[in-house]
């Protein structure tokens, strides 16, 4: 049985079983994304980051020091766009779709869009602004060969913004209803115009 809290498997006691180091550090990154796309950064307290990770506060403190340090890292795309941009040149479009949907579907979270909700942060936002432009658009540009590079990587980017927008915000029923390989096919080949041109 898998309690509702945690997501974990609970033991034949009824006593939920163990995560891992690395599945509880998960946990809780999932945890803070979640709250940092729901409400303005000063809103959030360490405490609904625990009870949404279904861990204690002081193993939060354990894992990441304190709260700012655990947004910080939630307001970090460095590891995202690793993961996004991991793919040759000329199937990047392909592997970026793909991510971005697999990333919602199976692990309840998107890579980047949660540079939609920064006017919510106020000052914060300009952090989560500065680092998506860093971490994703110029992380992208520099891969790109051609005139207008930085301009097609920002066509390429917002065109993935806009699928997660409409799959994982607006719940679009029809495109949620669509085999994830259907829409990689139909989708991707957008994305790829403005990589390789």
């Amino acid at each position: 049985m898998t309690t509702p809290a945690t997501g974990q498997r609970q033991a034949d006691g009824g006593a939920p079983a163990r995560r891992d180091a690395e599945e509880t550090r998960r946990a809780i990154l999932r945890a803070a994304r979640h709250l940092l796309a729901r409400q303005p950064h000063a809103d959030i307290t360490l405490k609904a980051i625990a009870a949404r990770a279904g861990v204690s506060p002081p193993l939060v403190l354990k894992y990441f020091g304190n709260k700012d340090a655990l947004l910080a890292r939630v307001m970090s795309f460095e590891e995202d766009a690793a993961a996004l941009l991991d793919a040759p040149l000329d199937s990047l479009g392909r592997h970026m779709v793909e991510h971005l949907l697999r990333s919602q579907l199976e692990q309840g979270a998107d890579p980047i869009l949660r540079i939609v909700f920064a006017p919510m942060h106020r000052e914060d936002g300009e952090i989560l602004r500065a680092n998506f432009r860093t971490q994703v658009a110029e992380r992208l540009t520099a891969r790109l060969e051609g005139p207008d590079a930085g301009l097609r990587a920002e066509l390429a980017v917002a065109m993935l913004l806009g699928l997660g927008v409409m799959f994982g915000i607006a719940r679009g029923p029809r495109l949620r209803a669509e085999p994830v390989p259907r829409l990689i096919d139909r989708y991707a080949p957008g994305v790829q115009a403005h990589l390789t041109p």
